[in-house]
C-alpha cells in the first residue's frame, strides 16, 4: 500500500529533517524557467574614434562601461550605459545625454548595411560627421545587431515599462519583475601612441633618357580610411578606389616601359601616402623630405601632381584644381586629352573641372593635391565627387557592397587613357586608344584588390609599419616598379600635429540582473519563506502524529 510507503518517507524526514530538505534544491533549479546559459552574454563593440589633430582633441576619450542598461527615452540616465538603435539616436537626444551624465552609449548598427533606407543613410553619415566634430567623455560604441543583442534590446526597453505605469505600485512591480542587465567592457582605458609611425610607399619608373632631365608626372593615392569607428572604416570607395587606379597605372604603364618602342620621355612616380584623412600627414612629410634633399630629388622638374580619390562609383569624373592650369603647361595638356578621352571613347562619362581655392585659415585641406600646391607645384585631384564636404569620403557605409568594380574600371581607363596621350604626346589623335587587348584594364584584378582592402579596417591608426596590408602593397610596387622603398613619419612629441589612441575593438558583457527594489522583494520572500520553514520545523511532530493517526485509520477501515 502506498500508505505504508508514504509513512517510510515521513519516517526519513523526521529522522532528518535539515538534511533531506535539501533534497527538493536541485529538483527547484531543474524546475526553474531561467537558464543560466542566458545569465550573461557577451559580444564585440567598435570604440569611437580619439585622436587629436593639430593640438585639437576629437572623438570619444574615455572607453570603460560598468553600469545598468537603459534605453534613450528612459527618464533616469545618469551613470547608465545607454542602448539605442541607430535611427534612435539624434545629436539633440546624445547632447541630453551629456546633461544628465550618462555613463556610455552603445549603437546598435544593421547587419547588413543595404537594408538602410536612403532617409537612414543620410542619417548615419550625418550623425558621423557630428559625433566627430569635437570631443566627448561619453564612452560610445557601435555593435551590430545580431539575434542575441535585439533580445537585450527588447528586454532593456520592456524593464524600462515601469517608467509609464499609471500608478505607483504598478511602477514598484514591474520594476521589481523586470529583467536588467549590467553592461561591462573589459579592457584597460585607451591610452596615446606617442610613436605611432604613419607609412608611406613609394616606386617609379625611369623614362627614356637622362633621368634627371626628363620631367617628372607624380600619380599619388592615400591608403587609409576613416569612419565613426576605427575598426568599422574599411574605404573601399574612399579610397580604396584610389588604391587600386594607381596600382592598375602602375602595371600598365610598367609594361609600356619595359619595351623601347613605347618607353615614354617621363619619369613616373608612385606614391601611396598614410594619414591621409588626417590632413596628409604622410604626404606632408614625403613632400618636405624630397624639398629638403641633396640629392635625389623627385620634385625637381615636376610636370604636374594627379592625386586620385574615391572614383569607385557614379558617372561623373570631376578635376579639382586649386589653381587653373596655364594654357600652355602639361597640366592644361593633360586636361584637354581628358576631355578628348571622354568625348571620343566614354561619351556617358560626365567630366568637367572644379576650381576651388586654397583656404589656408581652415584646419583641414579639402584635397591632397592641395598639399602641392601650397609648395606651388601643379597639382590636381581626379574624383567623381564635386565637393570635399560630401560625407561619402569618411563613413562607415563605404563598404565593398558600394562599389562599382565596372565603373571603377571605366574610370581608370578613362585616367590612364588620357596620361598616356599627354606622355606619348597622342593629342588630336581621334579614336585611338592605346589600352586594348593585352594592355586592357582588368575588371578581375580590381574586384580582388577590392575584396583584399575591404577584408580589414584600414583606419591609419590600425594600419601599423608591419601591417600585412602595406605589405602586400609593397610587395606588390616591387613587382612594377623601381627604387620601390619606405618612409615613416612620426610625430613631434613634443607639439604633436596627430596622435593616435589605442582600444578600437572590445568585448562587452551583458549580465542579466535584476533591479535593487528586486532584492526589497526578495528579501520579504526569503523571510517569509524561513519563518513558514521554522513554524513547519517546530510543529513537525504534530503533523506527524496526524498523519500517523490518518494512515492508521485508513487501514482499520480497509481491513
Amino acid at each position: 500500500m502506498w500508505f505504508d510507503e508514504a509513512g517510510e518517507v515521513l519516517e526519513m524526514f523526521r529522522s532528518s529533517f535539515p538534511l533531506s530538505f535539501l533534497f527538493f534544491v536541485p529538483i527547484l533549479i531543474i524546475l526553474s524557467p531561467v537558464s543560466p546559459a542566458n545569465a550573461a552574454q557577451e559580444f564585440s563593440v567598435f570604440r569611437m574614434q580619439q585622436y587629436d589633430l593639430q593640438g585639437v582633441s576629437y572623438g570619444s576619450k574615455n572607453s570603460l562601461i560598468n553600469m545598468e542598461a537603459r534605453p534613450i527615452d528612459a527618464k533616469m540616465l545618469t551613470r547608465r550605459c545607454v542602448v539605442a538603435r541607430l535611427r534612435e539616436v539624434t545629436m539633440p537626444k546624445f547632447r541630453d545625454l551629456l546633461t544628465q551624465n550618462a555613463g556610455g552609449l552603445v549603437i546598435l548598427l544593421p547587419e547588413d548595411f543595404n537594408s538602410l533606407t536612403e532617409e537612414e543613410k543620410v542619417h548615419l553619415k550625418g550623425l558621423e560627421r557630428d559625433l566627430l566634430s569635437e570631443e566627448t567623455v561619453l564612452p560610445v560604441y557601435f555593435a551590430y545587431e545580431t539575434p542575441g543583442l535585439g533580445e537585450i534590446y527588447d528586454d532593456i526597453r520592456r524593464g524600462n515599462s515601469g517608467d509609464q505605469a499609471p500608478t505607483a505600485w504598478e511602477a514598484l512591480l514591474g520594476a521589481a519583475t523586470a529583467n536588467g542587465f549590467q553592461m561591462s567592457v573589459t579592457g584597460a582605458q585607451s591610452k596615446s601612441l606617442p610613436d605611432f609611425q604613419v607609412t608611406n610607399i613609394q616606386g617609379r619608373l625611369s623614362g627614356k633618357g637622362i633621368e634627371e632631365q626628363l620631367p617628372t608626372v607624380v600619380i599619388v593615392a592615400h591608403y587609409d580610411a576613416t569612419g565613426v569607428a576605427p575598426a568599422l572604416a574599411f574605404g573601399a570607395d574612399s579610397n580604396g578606389s584610389g588604391v587600386i587606379a594607381l596600382m592598375e597605372l602602375a602595371r600598365l604603364f610598367a609594361k609600356l616601359y619595359t619595351n623601347s618602342r613605347t618607353h615614354a620621355k617621363y619619369n613616373l612616380v608612385f606614391l601611396l601616402s598614410g594619414g591621409g584623412k588626417f590632413n596628409y600627414q604622410g604626404t606632408k612629410k614625403w613632400i618636405e623630405d624630397n624639398m629638403e634633399a641633396a640629392d635625389g630629388n623627385l620634385l625637381v622638374d615636376v610636370a604636374y601632381v594627379m592625386c586620385l580619390d574615391t572614383i569607385g562609383n557614379g558617372d561623373t569624373l570631376n578635376l579639382h584644381v586649386s589653381k587653373p592650369p596655364r594654357e600652355d603647361s602639361s597640366g592644361a595638356s593633360f586636361l584637354e586629352n581628358l576631355e578628348e578621352v571622354t568625348k571620343t571613347h566614354f561619351p556617358d562619362v560626365q567630366f568637367k573641372m572644379v576650381h576651388k581655392k586654397i583656404n589656408l585659415a581652415d584646419e583641414m585641406l579639402a584635397w591632397e593635391h592641395e598639399r602641392f600646391s601650397i609648395k606651388r607645384l601643379p597639382a590636381f585631384t581626379l574624383s567623381r565627387l564635386d565637393t570635399y564636404k560630401t560625407s561619402d569620403r569618411g563613413t562607415i557605409l563605404d563598404t565593398r557592397g558600394s562599389i562599382d568594380v565596372a565603373r571603377l574600371g571605366l574610370n581608370i581607363q578613362v585616367i590612364a587613357e588620357g596620361l598616356a596621350r599627354h606622355i606619348y604626346n597622342l593629342s588630336g589623335q581621334g579614336h585611338f586608344k592605346l589600352f586594348t587587348e593585352g594592355l586592357n584594364v582588368q575588371e578581375s584584378v580590381h574586384a580582388a584588390w577590392m575584396d583584399f582592402l575591404t577584408n580589414q579596417s584600414r583606419a591609419a591608426q590600425l594600419l601599423a609599419k608591419d601591417s600585412p596590408v602595406l605589405a602586400t602593397l609593397e610587395e606588390t610596387f616591387t613587382r612594377y616598379l623601381k627604387d620601390v622603398k619606405k618612409t615613416h613619419v612620426k610625430a613631434d612629441k613634443r607639439d604633436p600635429e596627430f596622435l593616435f589612441y589605442n582600444g578600437a575593438v572590445y568585448s562587452m558583457n551583458a549580465y542579466n540582473v535584476k533591479p535593487a527594489v528586486f532584492d526589497l522583494f526578495l528579501a520579504g520572500a526569503i523571510g517569509s519563506y524561513l519563518a513558514v520553514v521554522y513554524i513547519f520545523a517546530q510543529n513537525f511532530y504534530r503533523v506527524y502524529q496526524m498523519l500517523r493517526q490518518y494512515i492508521g485509520n485508513s487501514k482499520v477501515k480497509a481491513s
